[in-house]
């Protein structure tokens, strides 16, 4: 296999050796909100709960990169105060919109004998349910997990979890590398969280199939618009 150097040994890496590596990979993590699906699963909570417009503008702060993530998602679930009954509501009555081609992304790579993660700021919750959608195993989602009190009030969110942190996601990469000694891992994604997470991973695939956000398609040497690009990529081994 052509051996390219991974994302923290060059300057820039190029759009030609990101394409490379993704044909390459043995393992593919994605983001989640607004990558994989096509909103932001805190954004609906938030709505579903009455506070959207406050949580939304928040969210939009948090992906620009203008503050750390931990502290907005504090400040978030803080003015969301969700109970279980109503988290579980919102999954059976708005189930998270698979962006189109994922499935058919996912298939593909699982075929081929890629592994497949989800690393989500997002919650546990409800990326399980979108695992469950894409045959993804449950032991390969990272993502937050929401607490709650025995009559299922909420009680705040587990902070010990890597991806409630900003640089989460490179650390759960780093983490996959350690234990599963990967060659090459790609990591796919929509907001500024994804991009910092090359390094560790190997190369990075900016996602703007659903909301571009600036400094990742500019920080990207490869950005997207839809999952088709990246099944046209695959096509080429």
């Amino acid at each position: 296999l052509l051996q390219l150097p991974s994302c923290c040994m060059l300057t820039m890496i190029t759009e030609v050796q990101t394409k490379e590596l993704f044909r390459r990979a043995d393992a593919v993590c994605f983001d989640v909100d607004s990558t994989v699906i096509r909103e932001e699963g805190i954004d609906e909570l938030a709505k579903f709960c009455g506070v959207g417009d406050a949580v939304t503008e928040m969210t939009r702060k948090a992906m620009g990169g203008s503050m750390t993530f931990k502290t907005a998602l504090k400040e978030r679930l803080s003015i969301i105060k969700c109970s279980r009954e109503q988290v579980n509501k919102l999954i059976t009555d708005h189930p998270p919109q698979l962006t189109p081609g994922i499935k058919e992304l996912v298939d593909v790579l699982h075929q081929r004998g890629v592994n497949v993660f989800l690393i989500s700021g997002g919650f546990r919750c409800i990326v399980e349910h979108v695992a469950a959608q894409l045959n993804i195993p449950f032991s390969n989602v990272y993502a937050n997990r929401l607490k709650f009190y025995f009559n299922g009030e909420y009680a705040g969110f587990d902070e010990t979890q890597p991806t409630s942190e900003t640089g989460g996601k490179g650390r759960v990469i780093s983490l996959l590398k350690e234990r599963f000694s990967f060659r090459n891992i790609v990591m796919i994604g929509d907001g500024a969280t994804d991009l910092e997470a090359c390094p560790p991973a190997d190369a990075f695939v900016g996602f703007g199939g659903n909301v571009v956000r600036p400094p990742v398609r500019d920080g990207s040497a490869w950005f997207v618009t839809s999952f088709g690009e990246l099944l046209k990529e695959l096509e080429k081994i």
